[in-house]
């Protein structure tokens, strides 16, 4: 419809031009006939006014007026009509008496000829040929007496009688019959396709024409322009249609694409299990979707332009999420992860992982926050059953341990009871005797009191590494620990005949269970002394070593002398039921692990560097720990 619009605008204007190029162009030819007329009545009155100047003088001559006067006239027409170049008295048969403004003035002599062949007297004066851009006009004087002749110059009569206006529009010619030019009034030369008008100046000069001509070119030159111009102007609209249609069919496929691919997006969006959430830097909520709206059991439409508080925040944890919406907001551009607890619609709370993204537009400016939003209810509830598993499966290691142990224990035991037996004993006797003096009894008191303290703390180890409890977390020194371990060990050595070395190193303080820890070094010193049984041991040295490392962490290794661990096994020695015992249940090295791991730290084994195995436990001292899980 546009294109057909421009067409016939186009058609219209160019009819319309045409139309009025026709009567621009009758105008201008009007108008050109207008003023040739013009311009030929103004010469031919000049001519009459010339005539009667010279009808005038003849009558006079006639009526016999001195010549002095005569001639005097003459000189004023003259003076008045400079184009009237000469004016000469004749006698009958021609002969030239005077002349004004001189004798050297030469009329047309054929002109003067013919008159007197004729002898027609006239009262009109008689005009001759045009020659030499001039020509003369005779009259007879009354009688016959003579003739008076005046000789008129071409260019000066059209140079005085055609105004200026004329001048500036036209070129006027005075041309003979053969259309040679005789004399002109003209700026410049028209050009000979314009338009032209001729008259006829015949009478009074025989054989000749007035000839006008425009400098300018029709106006139709203009209205063609016109036309080019309009039509140039509808061929760029229609090209520009061309483009802008182009342009409306790239953007329609375009919006296509767009509405296709944000289909695509919102059915992803709407697929994820994942919650997403797009926030402000104010807090207010700018987008949702299913999944989230389904987490928090609240619809779009009541979350989307919210405000803080949210509907979906725990009462109880109302504080720390407005500080936390808080710290988004002064941190800047900064993306953030954290765990929290939502209310749902219906009253119940569910544990979320919240990641935090800075929400960037095109431009690049930072708009807000986008949320995704994990439930992790029941990935802690499985924490939480696994940790209680771990907890029996090391109180179970534990007593699996203490079995072991057990007749190095009553073994180490037997030794204060049987001390504790022979003090009391030797007391009895001493009362018995009659010898009970303080001097004498007070070394056996106190010797019976330190091996029943001995005993006492030999049974408070045992009850706390069997008994169950959770793990309760503190700072260590890992050299006491290291040391009390080995001293609880001591007994199962010599009954192991290994020598147990230490190499310690004072290290900072880490944040752990101290039962959870000495269990561990309990089962890798353990399983050391195992490893050096009589048929695969290359030595009778066990070193425990403690080290700090240049990461913030700090490392215990237990290094034997035993046959080493076969490759086949080495990949999965800490996978549960894997043992290298004939006896073993395999859940030592897993258990061990668990525990390490609950501690932040890395349990891992190389092969030593004399043969054996070194077992080494990485934990994190106790600064980088309260960083990693908030301890106080």
């Amino acid at each position: 419809m546009p294109l057909a619009a421009i067409v016939a605008l186009v058609v219209l204007v160019a009819a319309l031009v045409w139309i009025v190029s026709r009567s621009e162009a009758e105008q201008a030819r009007t108008k050109l006939a207008t003023d040739a007329l013009w311009v030929e009545q103004t010469l031919r009155f000049q001519l009459s006014v010339d005539e009667d100047m010279l009808v005038r003088l003849a009558l006079e001559a006639s009526g016999g007026t001195r010549a002095e006067v005569l001639d005097a006239r003459a000189r004023l027409h003259i003076a008045n009509n400079p184009e009237v170049l000469s004016i000469v008295w004749h006698d009958a048969t021609g002969t030239v008496i005077r002349a004004v403004p001189g004798l050297d003035s030469t009329p047309d002599q054929r002109l003067v000829e013919r008159m007197v062949l004729s002898r027609t007297v006239s009262a009109r004066p008689v005009f001759g040929e045009v020659e030499n851009q001039r020509f003369s006009m005779g009259v007879w004087l009354q009688g016959g007496a003579g003739i008076v002749t005046a000789t008129i110059s071409v260019p000066l009569m059209l140079e005085r009688h055609i105004p200026w206006w004329i001048a500036e529009q036209y070129g006027v010619e005075l041309a003979d019959a053969g259309g040679s030019v005789i004399a002109s009034r003209a700026k410049r030369s028209p050009d000979p396709q314009n338009p032209t008008h001729t008259i006829s100046f015949d009478p009074p000069l025989p054989g000749t024409v007035l000839r006008i001509a425009s400098y300018d070119p029709p106006a139709a030159f203009v209205n063609t322009l016109l036309v080019a111009v309009i039509a140039g102007l509808a061929v760029f609209a229609i090209l520009a249609l061309l483009t802008l249609y182009r342009s409306a069919q790239q953007r329609r496929r375009a919006e296509q694409r767009l509405e296709g691919e944000m289909a695509f997006r919102r059915s992803m969006e709407e697929s994820l299990t994942v919650g997403l959430r797009a926030k402000d830097h104010e807090g207010r909520v700018l987008y949702v979707n299913s999944a989230f709206c389904k987490l928090v059991g609240w619809p779009a439409a009541e979350l989307v332009g919210r405000s803080p508080p949210m509907p979906y925040w725990s009462p109880d944890r109302l504080e720390e999420t407005l500080a936390r919406q808080r710290a988004l907001t002064e941190g800047g551009a900064v993306s953030q992860a954290f765990e929290t607890r939502f209310r749902r619609a219906d009253g119940s709370e569910i544990d979320v992982q919240v990641y935090e993204a800075a929400l960037i537009d095109a431009a690049g400016r930072h708009r807000g926050w986008m949320g995704s939003i994990i439930d992790i209810t029941d990935t802690k509830q499985a924490a939480r059953l696994a940790r209680a598993q771990d907890e029996s499966m090391a109180r179970t290691g534990r007593l699996v341990t203490l079995g072991e142990m057990a007749s190095t224990l009553a073994h180490e035991l037997n030794q204060p009871l049987s001390a504790i037996a022979s003090y009391s004993a030797g007391l009895a006797n001493l009362l018995q005797q009659g010898e009970a003096e303080p001097a004498v009894l007070r070394p056996a008191v106190e010797k019976l009191s330190l091996q029943a303290n001995r005993a006492g703390q030999i049974i408070r180890r045992i009850q706390d590494f069997a008994k169950k409890r959770a793990p309760r977390f503190g700072r260590l020194s890992l050299r006491d620990v290291v040391m009390d371990t080995i001293g609880f060990m001591l007994a199962d050595a010599r009954e192991n005949r290994v020598r147990v070395v230490t190499e310690l190193t004072d290290v900072g303080t880490v944040m752990a269970d101290r039962i959870l820890l000495e269990q561990v070094l309990v089962n890798l010193i353990r399983n050391g002394m195992e490893a050096m049984a009589e048929d695969r041991r290359r030595g009778d040295r066990l070193t425990v070593r403690l080290l700090q490392g240049d990461d913030g962490n700090a490392s215990i290794e237990v290094e034997d002398q035993g046959g080493g661990i076969a490759p086949e096994v080495a990949g999965r020695l800490f996978d549960a039921f894997t043992s290298t015992k004939e006896q073993g249940m395999g859940m030592g090295l897993n258990i061990c692990r668990s525990i390490v791991e609950l501690h932040r730290g890395h349990l891992a084994h190389r092969p030593g560097v004399a043969g054996g195995t070194v077992f080494t436990v990485t934990l994190p001292l106790a600064d980088e720990m309260q960083k990693a899980v908030g301890y106080s």
